[in-house]
C-alpha cells in the first residue's frame, strides 16, 4: 500500500489527545519537518472524557468530541493516518527507522514519539461474551453502549466497578430511568483516587439518586441465555456473586480500570514497569524515543508529590507531557513539573480534584457533605498537598493556584467556613515550587 519515505518525518504512533496535542506544539515551534500521527481506531481523533458522560446521555454529536477538523491537519502539514495499525518498527542507532502497519503501509521516520494510550482491563470472569455485556473506553464502546441505554427494553443496569468510568456510566442510566446497581469489590468507591470522607459522600449521594451499591462485592461469573443466537451468544441476563444470588441485568457495562499499551515499547526493548518509562524530558529508556499520555510512567511530576514514578490518567497530564516531548523530539531542553488536576460529572455533582494526595497524614473536611457543595483538603505533616472540591470551582481553581505557588492553607483556617479560601492561603517564603 501507501509508503512514505522521507527521511525528516516525525511519526507519532497514537492518535489521541497527548498524540494531537504533540503534533501540535512542534509545528508551534516552529519545526516544518513532515509528521505523520497514526492510530487504529477508524475515527478522527477525539475527546475521551465526554464518552462516559455527554455521549452516552444522548446529548453529544460526533463534532462535539472531535478535536481537530481534517482542515486543521491539512494546514499545519500533519498526514493523519486512522484506522491503521503499526505492528513493527525498526530503526537504527541514530533513532531513525521505518514503520509497518497491518494494512502494508511502510512509513521512514526520523524521529519517534509513542502516545500509545492504554486498553480497558477485561473482566476475567465467565459470560463476557454475552449479548448485553459492555466494556467503555473507545469511541465505538461509546456508540454501542449509547444505543444500548436507549433501548425500551434496557430496564436493569449492572456496573462492574466503582471507580469513575463506573460511577460516571451508573449516573447516566439512572438519569436515564433505569434501575441500575453498582458492584464495587473494593470496600469503598474510588478508593484508590480519593479519602474515606469522599468515598463516603459519593456512597451516600449515588444511593440517595437511587442507585443501588455493592460494596466487597464479589463476583463469580455473568449469566445469560445460552441459547445460540446468530452463531453467538444470547442475551445477559443477570450477575452472579460468589454467594449464589443473581443480580438482574439487561445490561451490564463493566469498568475495572485500563492498562498500559506497551507492546511497540516491548518490541523496541524500551524499559517498560507499568507502562512505558520516561525522564523528567518524557524520553524513553533509549534516550531517542519520547513517550506521552497513559502509555507512560514518569517521575513523579508534582513537586509536592512523594517521588518516585507515577502513571496520570488525565487530559491535562497528556497535554502537559505531550508539550514536553514536543520540545524533547526538537532538541530544546523541557522538564514536566506541575500540579496535576482532574475531574469527574456524575449526573449533578462535579467533582475536582487539585494536586495528588498520596502520602498524606490528614484531611480537612470544609463545609458540609450534606449540602453536596464542599471540599476535602488533604495535608502531610500540616502543609497542603491536595484538595477534592465537589460542586464547588471557585475552591478548586483558588486552591490549584495556591498548589502551584507552593502556598499552603493552615488547617485550621481550612475548617473554617466562615473564612474565604483566598483569605486562608499562607504565601511560601521562598520562590514559587511551580
Amino acid at each position: 500500500m501507501g509508503s512514505s519515505d522521507t527521511a525528516g518525518t516525525t511519526l507519532i504512533v497514537g492518535a489521541c489527545q497527548a498524540g494531537v496535542q504533540l503534533a501540535s506544539i512542534m509545528r508551534e515551534l516552529g519545526d516544518t519537518e513532515p509528521i505523520v500521527l497514526i492510530g487504529e481506531e477508524n475515527h478522527r481523533p477525539y475527546q475521551r472524557p465526554p464518552l462516559s458522560k455527554g455521549w452516552i446521555k444522548g446529548e453529544l454529536e460526533p463534532d462535539d468530541v472531535i478535536l481537530r477538523t481534517r482542515e486543521w491537519f491539512a494546514d499545519r502539514g500533519i498526514q493523519l493516518v486512522t484506522g491503521d495499525r503499526v505492528v513493527t518498527i525498526h530503526r537504527g542507532a541514530d533513532g531513525a527507522g521505518t514503520a509497518t502497519t497491518e494494512g502494508g503501509r511502510s512509513i521512514r521516520f526520523a524521529r519517534l514519539a509513542l502516545t500509545t494510550g492504554a486498553a480497558v482491563r477485561r473482566l476475567p470472569l465467565p459470560g463476557t461474551d454475552y449479548r448485553g455485556v459492555h466494556y467503555l473506553r473507545d469511541a465505538d464502546d461509546a456508540i454501542s453502549l449509547e444505543a444500548a441505554m436507549r433501548d425500551p427494553a434496557t430496564r436493569r443496569v449492572v456496573v462492574v466497578g466503582g471507580g469513575f468510568i463506573g460511577l460516571e456510566t451508573a449516573a447516566v442510566a439512572r438519569g436515564l430511568g433505569k434501575s441500575v446497581t453498582v458492584l464495587e469489590a473494593a470496600p469503598r468507591l474510588v478508593g484508590r483516587v480519593v479519602a474515606e470522607e469522599t468515598s463516603a459522600f459519593y456512597l451516600g449521594a449515588h444511593r440517595r439518586r437511587g442507585t443501588e451499591v455493592l460494596l466487597n462485592a464479589r463476583i463469580a461469573r455473568i449469566v445469560g441465555d445460552d441459547s445460540s443466537v446468530a452463531g453467538g451468544k444470547g442475551a445477559v441476563s443477570g450477575v452472579e456473586m460468589e454467594d449464589g444470588t443473581v443480580v438482574a441485568a439487561d445490561l451490564v457495562v463493566i469498568g475495572i480500570g485500563i492498562i498500559p499499551r506497551v507492546e511497540l515499547a516491548d518490541q523496541l526493548g524500551l524499559e517498560v514497569d507499568g507502562g512505558i518509562v520516561v525522564d523528567e524530558a518524557c524520553r524513553t529508556s533509549d534516550g531517542l524515543t519520547v513517550a506521552a499520555g497513559d502509555c507512560a510512567v514518569m517521575p513523579n511530576p508534582y513537586p509536592l508529590g512523594t517521588g518516585g514514578r507515577i502513571r496520570l490518567e488525565s487530559v491535562n497530564n497528556a497535554f502537559e507531557q505531550a508539550k514536553v516531548a514536543a520540545a524533547t523530539l526538537l532538541g530544546r531542553d523541557a522538564v514536566y513539573s506541575g500540579v496535576p488536576w482532574f475531574w469527574s460529572d456524575q449526573a449533578d455533582i462535579k467533582l475536582q480534584i487539585a494536586g495528588l494526595s498520596t502520602g498524606y497524614d490528614s484531611v480537612v473536611v470544609r463545609g458540609d457533605p450534606e449540602t453536596e457543595k464542599f471540599s476535602v483538603l488533604y495535608y502531610r505533616s500540616g502543609r497542603l498537598i491536595a484538595a477534592d472540591c465537589i460542586n464547588h470551582p471557585a475552591e478548586f481553581m483558588a486552591i490549584r493556584h495556591a498548589l502551584g505557588r507552593g502556598a499552603t492553607i493552615p488547617p485550621a483556617d481550612a475548617a473554617d467556613t466562615g473564612i474565604p479560601v483566598k483569605r486562608s492561603i499562607v504565601e511560601p517564603a521562598a520562590a514559587a515550587l511551580v
